[in-house]
């Protein structure tokens, strides 16, 4: 029989989030039931409803999931009814991109998480008084009280885990610290560089601090988000409100220009700055979410001194094995992510959602009762 519960319904482009009563339907046999103890709400959640991301509405989003299992479908081996969990993105598990463990690379990625908002089967997971809603976003959708998730999404974790903490793990975290350890994995005594100091952008400071670099760049408009890098990690910041970044970057680098950028932010000029920065041999990974289709223009007799841009999705991160590393850093002190986080009630979306976007709070993360 099917569940009823309270999701956050985004009826409309720029609509406000709404607690509904809705329906999840019932578990197909590789699918979870889950009581949500806590969901991250994130930039892409907000890209969706503003219709940067092109995800279909009416529609159930959210991506950044923890709770605890209700029900498991009959080929369900991952978890049982009891266990603590974390959620992440869904994969087909089969091509070749899963099976050589870059899962985030699934052939079936956007379908499956950002664009698609059913099944595969062009099922959905979720309706309202008969009628359909968008969903399975990422394979849960877990801006509600329960929801309904992919066995692909989820990681199990200790029944001791602090899961209103550790919920953002699942989307942001992972991508940041993964983008400096799963793809860079810069040298030790170089320099990185990171664009945006968001959620994503400081957990890329987190994850470059873990490395065994000398200097760690962050470059920002808001004073209080430079100082909050400077926890983290952070030996240089740079306001981009009141310097020239690419000069700064020059005369920080003796002219030779920098080994390592990420950009956060997606916004194509500072795309551009992220490349332009770079010394020969240089990588600039791509991690911000721009306009879809976006061109970016630079010169290209710039890049043939071996220079790189590379496109980095979830941190390239096996969850499974990735997920659980970080949750020992946080338990080791090693990951601060209290830094990041302020707790909302569920009733309170709206406030997070705007909480965001003035950039008052860097990780809004929303508990149920």
């Amino acid at each position: 029989m099917s569940k009823t519960t309270i999701a956050a319904v985004v009826h409309d482009r720029g609509a406000p989030f709404s607690l509904e009563e809705v329906q999840l339907d019932d578990p197909r046999p590789n699918e979870v039931v889950v009581r949500m103890v806590a969901t991250g709400l994130c930039h892409t959640d907000l890209s969706v409803r503003s219709g940067v991301i092109p995800f279909p509405v009416p529609a159930v989003l959210g991506h950044e999931g923890a709770g605890i299992v209700e029900e498991v479908g009959s080929a369900v081996t991952r978890v049982k009814p009891g266990d603590h969990v974390l959620a992440s993105f869904t994969s087909c598990g089969t091509c070749d991109h899963c099976i050589a463990g870059h899962t985030a690379y699934c052939h079936d990625f956007l379908p499956m998480n950002l664009i698609g908002g059913q099944r595969t089967d062009g099922s959905f997971t979720i309706s309202q008084g008969g009628t359909p809603l968008n969903a399975h976003f990422f394979g849960q959708s877990s801006l509600a009280r329960h929801a309904l998730m992919d066995e692909r999404s989820l990681v199990k974790v200790s029944p001791d885990a602090p899961l209103k903490m550790l919920a953002p793990l699942g989307c942001g975290i992972q991508t940041g610290t993964g983008a400096v350890l799963n793809v860079l994995k810069p040298e030790p005594g170089s320099t990185v560089v990171v664009f945006g100091a968001g959620g994503v952008g400081l957990s890329a400071v987190m994850g470059a601090a873990l490395s065994a670099v000398s200097r760690i760049v962050v470059v920002d408009l808001v004073a209080s988000r430079l100082q909050l890098a400077r926890e983290l990690g952070a030996t240089d910041t740079i306001d981009a409100s009141s310097t020239d970044v690419l000069e700064a970057l020059q005369e920080l680098s003796g002219g030779k220009g920098v080994p390592y950028t990420i950009e956060c932010t997606g916004i194509l000029d500072v795309v551009k700055q992220a490349v332009m920065a770079l010394g020969p041999m240089g990588t600039c990974a791509l991690i911000g979410a721009p306009p879809a289709f976006a061109p970016c223009e630079f010169p290209v007799t710039f890049m043939l001194d071996g220079r790189t841009i590379t496109g980095i999705t979830e941190g390239d991160s096996t969850t499974e094995t990735f997920i659980p590393a970080l949750v020992k850093l946080y338990e080791m002190g090693k990951l601060p992510l209290e830094k990041l986080i302020r707790h909302y009630p569920f009733e309170q979306i709206e406030q997070a959602a705007a909480d965001a976007h003035a950039g008052l709070t860097i990780k809004p993360v929303l508990v149920y009762d």
